[in-house]
This record gives structure tokens, sequence and C-alpha cells, in this order.
């Protein structure tokens, strides 16, 4: 009998010392396995190593604790996985949920006064419950603090704002990651870095650029760069945007940018090749379009694009209102100069994104390079599009013919936007002036006739960029249709471009991660709610006394004397 016992004891001791070991291997060496079918738990490489080489806390406050709808208790569940997710890879990261709305009047008053300073501001959310309905302010936002720097993570997708709520959060949800990695990692490097609009050129006005630039300067330092006034262009400016110029580079330009790409300077162009614009058009009835004389062909052709000095027409396009009769009475009629483009590309900086309107775009080719570039067209047209070459006199007469023109729309995905990456040959090559010689000497630089490795951007439109203004000068969000009421993917598009060119660490890859949305069929839970009840009651019940009718006899058996 005593043996029997220390034998068990010795089981015993074993069993818990075995839980201990596990315990502590758990806690030195954390796995797991994700079978969700968008892996949705597992994060990417990128972040996986922002996480591991961070050197200090991150605390991160999440303002999103309390009680809320169903969709908000999923984005809050889903930031609490994601988080923990990330604490996974480091000890660094530190987090807690807090609710700004408990507390006295008082208090609730002077907190989001001082979040309003940070420039968080809550939703106002309606909530149906049995004694009716209530609203209640949240604030789906987190703070992320590193070494005293704060950078604020807006939790609802600013762009879905205004869609489908499941939508909204299924968008919102899918940005968790590449939104707190993207906070991290400029929080990491500090100073803000700079992004630089070209001027001098004819380039879009303050005006017409301000929403692109407020959405920039989030996380950048955002300015102009004027090349007449300029002896060279500093690698510490990031990425340099040339949007929509309308007069000519001059030779010396061309050098400046032309030397700033060979040192690893990322170049966005946003190109129209021809000067075209609907206003003109009403008032002069018609026009032949003309180039634009940019003097920039050249160049791009040396870097592997060419933006054709045609105009691009597409079937599946965004409408503009016409007088129908002479009391001015209007209606909207597709015009298949503003095409709106789908991007079927699984690159980071276009997956995921909805329609973009683009306003007079024309065609681009690549070119075979001296040295390496990969091309990646990232933005085509429709199955039903054509190019129009630009002797073509445009007037409205194109919209009296309707559905009669579709057979005339034979081409399909012509390209209007592509990413060359690789090293790029200089322009300049064996045509170097003593003058351009002389520049960089002062300077203390040498020419270089191949670029370090790099990325550019060109798009044959440049109001892809434009925001519009009204009469009263009133800022429209970039992207926004005023004819359509529709918000256009614009500002994503050029935004994920942004954060692409200068994403030396691959960061931004997150972005483009699915979190498939899964609704649930109200009517079948309505109708099988007993069934369901039943199975989830009784099915850990019988399993159960099945547990104690088979341990009993498997004890009564091995511990019963013997006849």
């Amino acid at each position: 009998m005593s043996k029997k016992r220390n034998q068990s004891l010795l089981q015993l001791g074993l069993v818990i010392g075995i839980a201990l070991f596990l315990n502590i291997l758990g806690n030195a060496f954390f796995t797991h396995f994700d079978l969700t079918e968008d892996k949705r738990f597992t994060l990417t490489k990128p972040t996986r190593e922002l996480l591991r080489n961070l050197d200090d806390v991150v605390y991160i406050n999440v303002l999103l604790e309390g009680e809320f709808p169903a969709g908000f208790k999923r984005l809050q569940r889903s930031v609490r996985e994601m988080l923990g997710e990330f604490r996974s890879q480091s000890g660094y990261i530190e987090y807690n949920f807090t609710d700004p709305s408990i507390g006295s009047v008082e208090d609730i008053n002077a907190r989001r006064a001082e979040l309003a300073k940070d420039g968080i501001v809550p939703t106002n959310l309606t909530i149906k419950s049995t004694e009716g309905r209530q609203e209640k302010l949240i604030y789906p936002y987190a703070k992320v603090i590193y070494r005293g720097r704060i950078a604020i993570v807006d939790l609802l997708d600013e762009e879905a704002r205004g869609r489908n709520p499941e939508e909204q959060l299924n968008t919102s949800i899918s940005e968790l990651e590449y939104k707190f990695a993207n906070a991290m990692h400029k929080l990491q490097i500090g100073a803000k870095e700079i992004i630089g609009f070209t001027v001098g050129h004819g380039e879009l006005s303050e005006l017409e650029r301000s929403a692109l630039v407020g959405s920039l300067r989030s996380y950048y330092e955002v300015g102009t760069f004027n090349l007449d006034s300029a002896t060279y262009i500093p690698q510490e400016v990031k990425t340099l945007i040339v949007a929509k110029p309308k007069r000519p580079f001059s030779d010396r330009d061309l050098f400046l940018i032309d030397q700033y790409v060979m040192n690893g300077g990322k170049v966005m162009w946003l190109i129209d090749p021809l000067n075209v614009e609907l206003d003109s058009m009403r008032s002069a009835g018609g026009y032949v379009a003309r180039d634009y004389p940019l003097n920039l062909n050249d160049l791009l052709f040396r870097y592997g694009a060419r933006v054709n000095p045609d105009l691009v027409l597409d079937w599946q396009s965004s409408r503009i209102p016409m007088v129908i009769d002479q009391k001015g009475s209007q209606e909207l009629f597709k015009w298949y100069y503003h095409p709106i483009v789908i991007p079927t590309s699984r690159h980071p900086i276009v997956k995921n994104l909805d329609g973009i309107n683009l306003y007079f775009p024309a065609s681009i080719d690549t070119i075979k390079t001296k040295t390496p570039v990969k091309k990646t067209i990232l933005l085509t047209t429709s199955d039903r599009s054509k190019v129009q070459p630009n002797i073509t006199r445009l007037n409205f007469e194109i919209l009296r013919y309707g559905d009669e023109l579709v057979n005339s729309f034979d081409k399909k995905n012509i390209p209007v936007a592509v990413l060359l990456e690789g090293q790029f040959p200089s322009f300049f090559e064996n045509r170097v002036t003593e003058e351009m010689k002389d520049g960089l000497a002062q300077i203390n630089r040498n020419f270089k006739a191949v670029s370090e490795p790099t990325r550019m951007l060109v798009v044959a439109d440049g109001d892809i960029a434009r925001n519009m203004v009204t009469m009263r000068g009133e800022i429209m969000p970039l992207g926004f249709n005023q004819f359509e009421r529709f918000q256009f993917s614009n500002k994503d598009f050029l935004l994920n471009a942004v954060e692409y060119l200068r994403d030396d660490n691959g960061i931004i890859e997150a972005r483009g991660r699915e979190v498939k949305l899964r609704l649930l069929n109200t009517k079948k839970a309505d109708d099988e709610q007993l069934m369901w009840q039943l199975i989830n009651i009784g099915v850990p019940l019988v399993f159960l006394v099945l547990f104690g009718l088979i341990f009993n006899w498997i004890r009564k058996n091995r511990f019963a004397k013997p006849a």
C-alpha cells in the first residue's frame, strides 16, 4: 500500500514538474499556429523586425474602453489581439485600455479639452436598447508614446468613414498592424522626414494641393522646393513631388533632379502632357489640346517611362452635369475623359483600394533601360477604353451618342501609372557641362552616372493630386467628386505611394493585408437559435458524464482488490 502511495506521489510530482517546465518554456519561447484563412494573427516580417529591434519601452494608451455596440466591440477586441501579438514579439510593448468618459463632469470636460489639443475628436454613436435610443461619445484612438514623443493612431479608417458600417470596421481592422507599426517607426526616427513639392513651373497651387499636404503633415515636414534658387536637392528630402507642372524645366533643373535621383532620391511625377481642362472646354465649346512644353520627355525616357501626348478614354468613368433644356435643367452624363480606374495589382501601394478618379489622363509606355530597372504597372484602364491622339478636336458632341459608342472602346488595360525601381542611368551621362561640374564642386560632390538603388512613380495625370476649391474658397477632400458626390481613393493612393517610395523597411506591406468580412446570417441564426442553445449546453454535459463514467471504470479496475 505504501509502495502504491509513493508511486502516486512520484507521478503527481512529475506532472507538476512537467507543467512548471512547460510554463517556463512557454514564457521564454512564444509561438502559436495561425489557422485562419486570411492569416489575421500573423504579423508581416518587417513589423516583426521593427518590434524585435526596439530598444526602449513603447507605451500605448487605447482610448477604447467601455460598453459599445457589437461592431465597436469587434474593433476593441481586434486592437487587443493585435497589441498582444506585438507584445509577444517584444517585451518593450506596454499597453492599456482607458475610457475617457468616466469620472465627474468636470473631469470629463477637462479630459476632452486635452484630447482635442492632440486632434482627438470623438465619434457620436447612437445606441439602441430596450429603453430606447441613447447617444454616446467614443474615442476610437490610441496614443503611442516612445521616449517622450507621441503619435496619435486613428483606429477608424478615415477614408472609410461614411461607408457601410461593416465595411468601415473591416477596413479599419485590416489597417491596425500598419497603423501601429508605422507610428512606432516614425517615433523611432525622431525628427519628421521631409517631403518637398517643386514650384516654379506652374505646378498645383497651395490651395489645390492643400488636402494632400494636410494629410502628409501628420507624419512629415512638408514644404516647397524652388529649383531655380537651389544649388542641389539635399537627400534629407525623402520624396520630391512634381505635381502637374505647366512650364518647361531648364537643363539646370533637370540636372539637379537627376543627381538627386543618382544619390538615392525618390521622385513622384504627376504629369499632364496636354493642356486640357473641363472649364476651358465649357467656355470655348471645344478646342484642340496642345502639348505642355515641359522638357521632361527625354529624362523620363532615360529612366524607363514615356508619358505619351494623348488622351485616354474609358467607358468606366465618372459623370459631369450638362444643361439639357432652355430652362437650364441639368443632367449627369458619363464623361469618358474622367476614367475611374479600379486597381487590380496586388502591390502594397494599390492593394485593397477602391476606384481612383482621373481627369484627362494620358497613356504610359515602359522603356528598356541601360541599367536594371523594374517596371510595375500600378493603374490601368478597364477592358473598354481607347486612346485619342492630341490632334483630335475636343467637344461635348461625344455625349450625344451614348451607348452607340461602346464598340469603339476596343482597347483594354491601358497603363496610366507605373512604378520604377532599381538603379537608374543618368540623363546627363557624357553631357555634363563645365558649369554643372563647377556646381558639383561647390558642394563637394562628384557626378554620378548610375544611381543608388531607388524608386520613382510616374502617373500620367497631374489632377490626381488636386483637390477641388469652391467659389467661396472652401477646400474639398482630395478625391471627392463634386458632381457624383462620391469619395474616390485618390488620397489613399498618393499616401500609399509616398510611404512606399520612402519606406526602406517594408512596413507598408502590412497595409495590404486582408481581413475577410464574414457576415452573420441573422435569419438562419434566429431559426436555429434553440437547436444551437441545446447543443452548447447539452454536449458539454454529455462529455462530462462520459468522462466521469470512464474515469470511475478505469479507477475501479485498476485499484480493485483481487478476490
